[in-house]
């Protein structure tokens, strides 16, 4: 096993985990956004077989730059962490990444790590957390704020009120963040199917973390609102949206 640092210099080589090759749809988008965050600290590191199959990612940040709505002064932020095959699932791969996400926390001088967690999806789930010595901080909604503390000192991380902005949205509204490469895809379908039937969907890309903090949902880099509602929290598909209108409109 290795863990490979990914840099604007190899990411055209390595790819993102979640879609690896250039030529698919989204992967420039994610590799813009990627170039511009990395002079931030983000950083992304993908865990690789003796074989140099990919196994599993994490992305993280200094909580003051996260796209999510998080207040975490000093800490760093894990935006992501994720693998897709069930046969590399309960074999620590998930914590050799935390761990080196820790290593250069604690590097850095940080006063520890946190992220977000949850049982529902798009988003990891607080056990693998659990298990490396991480405690529920903040809760609102399915979303759990967790985090390790070096510092025991430090303030502790608290997520942002996001519940009160769906109501600055009326009509139907997408906002979607380059964080994640199948939102391009997700928004360019949604606006598709809302001018076949009709509908005034006004999408609107995130273009920064302080953009991403005052989004009306918890995941913060995608939002689907309909009249001040939240009606989606993370990436849908066109088929769930179209079934989405039927039900809104019916």
């Amino acid at each position: 096993m290795r863990i490979v640092d990914v840099t604007p210099e190899n990411v055209s080589e390595e790819g993102f985990f979640c879609i690896k090759t250039s030529s698919r749809p989204g992967f420039a988008s994610k590799q813009s956004w990627f170039e511009q965050r990395f002079a931030e600290g983000l950083r992304l590191k993908i865990l690789r077989d003796d074989d140099g199959h990919q196994i599993s990612f994490i992305e993280y940040v200094p909580a003051e730059h996260a796209w999510r709505p998080v207040s975490a002064p000093d800490y760093i932020f894990i935006h992501c962490i994720s693998g897709y095959r069930k046969e590399h699932r309960g074999k620590g791969y998930a914590s050799l990444l935390i761990e080196a996400c820790e290593s250069d926390a604690g590097k850095q001088g940080k006063a520890g790590v946190t992220v977000m967690t949850s049982d529902g999806p798009w988003m990891a789930s607080m056990q693998v957390f659990v298990k490396n010595g991480y405690e529920v901080m903040d809760r609102r909604g399915r979303f759990e704020l967790m985090a390790k503390r070096f510092d025991e000192q430090a303030a502790d991380p608290r997520l942002i009120n996001w519940e009160e902005n769906a109501a600055d949205y009326g009509g139907w509204h997408l906002l979607y963040a380059d964080q994640c490469p199948w939102h391009d895809k997700a928004a360019n379908d949604l606006l598709e199917l809302a001018n076949s039937e009709g509908i005034d969907l006004c999408v609107t890309k995130i273009t920064s973390a302080d953009q991403a903090r005052r989004a009306p949902s918890g995941f913060g880099v995608f939002s689907l609102v309909h009249d001040g509602e939240l009606i989606e929290d993370h990436y849908i598909s066109k088929t769930r949206f179209r079934n989405i209108l039927r039900k809104r409109l019916a």
